[in-house]
């Protein structure tokens, strides 16, 4: 009886995934207890991210394989999931038939292959095949037309002149890369539009810009790109690209990639659409392309940290290790994010006292640490509550750099916030009123040094204008917009303060804070049924403190204190 129920439901679900076009292929009696078996633990452990255990209840399932489109494709994506793009390819080209194999993923795996391997009229056919499924999203068009535009490049050598600019800066990315590829003189003029882009961070490319400097033995312009290179404000590909070029090991820029090699331009590509996917929380098609991209271009291990942090968000903290084991120590910054991202990791499974202690004996390995490493242990002395040995470390980072350097302010910033949580109120405004003496519209220093004004009921009219100048600039922040309505119910404008703290608990509903000012403000305008219902929601918080909780007890009692 119960084989029966389960035939049912796998019909059930078959018909579900699989296209009208295909579903005549489900045979019932094909299925036993031991197909069923597999075909559950297969998709169970792929939908939980355990891809090796996926593969081995696929391979035991080659009849569903050969049989279902669904199930075949969810074994393609584990082999590219897993890394094994090359075990996929060879099961589309050799294991099965066509019409098993008909999805866009398929086609574009084969047509990769084929452009590998030189062969444009095959890679052709599959380019058309691709294109009966551009219109199904934007990024199936997005990946046919750039694949179109680039199948016809290798071949003719030529840039396909396209009349209508689709793709916005996505088409000025391609452009950059394409000028590169055919030496044109235009190239260094595509490239330093787009990181001079002043909508968009296209930082990224500055890589690619020293790149094609390098190749061309233009070690000035190098010099002047680098020099303005603020290595604590920067991702960890400038950064790394930095250290190489101080040390004059160019050679390390130019091993890892090159614009005038085909599988290494498609690479970049595919990791910029992993990066896109990631941007929209869709893990699983990010991985997929981010496996494609290190597939095409295994020397730039370096994009492996996109992927690693992945799987960090979805808590696969073993896949996250395993990829990040791939950078050693002569790959120093990412060595250094390979810590940091294993502290993180123990932070959050064993705690901030283990994760302190494995950060710190790392750190006191490092023999001569820079200022970049040093920014970092700050930062993570401050996150975990250790304010004092956080200001050691920004102490030892302004002694380094040069007040004009970038960083300045924001490091005065960070320590302006230790002093405050140590109650050091003095020091902590000299801090955070220097640092708005270097950059007066940082919206953040003002909301912070604005906001302990307020705690402190020191200067209320003075911090409600910060946050008004603040707000202007960052109008969808929850914390500032917290900030201002605490602000405007100190002054006692109960009416502004609701409106603007009734946005702050849209944005932040679990927030302890924002629902205890919410609360505040509510008892004030004689809503006490409503403001009893967010205080409550703060006792019922995980992250609110004891003391806060103590506070919320008396509330519950007495209402808030008198202004």
């Amino acid at each position: 009886m119960l084989i029966k129920y389960l035939k049912i439901f796998i019909v059930v679900l078959l018909l579900f995934y699989q296209s009208p076009l295909y579903s005549k292929n489900n045979n019932i009696d094909e299925f036993n207890s031991e197909n069923f078996s597999n075909y559950f633990s297969a998709l169970l452990s792929y939908n939980n991210q355990k891809n090796i255990e996926a593969l081995k209840f696929f391979k035991s399932s080659k009849l569903l394989i050969n049989k279902h489109q669904f199930y075949f494709k969810k074994y393609v994506f584990s082999l590219i999931l897993e890394g094994k793009v090359d075990r996929a390819i060879h099961e589309l080209k050799y294991v099965f038939d066509q019409k098993n194999s008909d999805f866009f993923e398929a086609y574009l795996l084969l047509m990769l292959d084929s452009m590998k391997e030189g062969n444009f009229d095959k890679s052709k056919k599959y380019l058309t095949q691709l294109s009966k499924f551009k219109e199904y999203g934007t990024f199936e068009l997005i990946i046919y037309e750039t694949l179109k535009g680039y199948s016809y490049l290798f071949e003719n050598k030529k840039i396909l002149l396209n009349k209508k600019d689709t793709f916005g800066y996505l088409s000025l990315i391609n452009k950059a890369f394409q000028s590169c590829y055919l030496n044109e003189d235009q190239t260094s003029s595509h490239f330093v539009n787009l990181i001079n882009n002043a909508e968009v961070d296209y930082s990224r490319y500055i890589f690619f810009y020293i790149n094609y400097l390098v190749e061309q033995n233009k070690l000035e312009e190098i010099k002047k790109i680098t020099n303005e290179i603020d290595i604590l404000k920067s991702s960890l590909l400038i950064s790394q690209t930095k250290k190489w070029i101080d040390r004059n090991e160019l050679k390390k820029i130019t091993q890892i990639f090159s614009c005038k090699n085909e599988s290494d331009l498609l690479s970049e590509f595919f990791f910029l659409i992993g990066n896109l996917y990631t941007t929209e929380y869709n893990f699983e098609k990010s991985n997929f392309y981010l496996n494609i991209s290190n597939y095409l271009n295994s020397k730039f291990k370096y994009n492996l940290t996109l992927l690693a942090d992945n799987y960090y968000k979805n808590n696969n903290y073993n896949q996250t290790k395993k990829i990040l084991n791939n950078f050693s120590k002569n790959d120093d910054i990412y060595y250094w994010h390979k810590i940091i991202k294993k502290t993180e990791i123990i932070y959050d499974e064993l705690g901030e006292q283990e994760s302190f202690n494995f950060i710190n004996l790392k750190f006191k390995q490092i023999k001569k640490p820079d200022i970049y490493i040093l920014f970092d242990m700050g930062n993570i002395a401050k996150r975990l509550k250790k304010y004092q040995v956080a200001i050691n470390y920004y102490n030892e980072v302004l002694s380094r750099i040069s007040i004009n350097s970038k960083s300045y302010s924001d490091i005065l910033y960070k320590r302006g916030g230790s002093y405050e949580r140590l109650g050091d109120y003095e020091k902590s405004d000299e801090d955070l009123l220097k640092s708005l003496e270097i950059n007066s519209d940082d919206a953040y220093v003002l909301n912070y040094l604005a906001y302990s004004w307020l705690e402190r009921n020191y200067k209320i009219d003075d911090a409600i204008e910060m946050l008004e100048k603040a707000y202007s600039q960052k109008k969808n922040d929850p914390f500032i917009i917290d900030s201002i309505g605490w602000g405007y119910y100190l002054a006692k404008d109960f009416i502004k303060a609701e409106q603007f703290l009734k946005r702050a608990v849209e944005l932040m509903p679990d927030d302890p804070i924002v629902n205890d000012h919410y609360g505040d403000i509510l008892w004030k305008l004689d809503k006490k049924i409503q403001a009893t219902y967010y205080w409550k929601n703060v006792l019922n918080f995980k992250n609110t403190e004891d003391n806060m909780k103590e506070d919320i007890h008396i509330k519950l009692l007495k209402g808030p204190k008198k202004i």
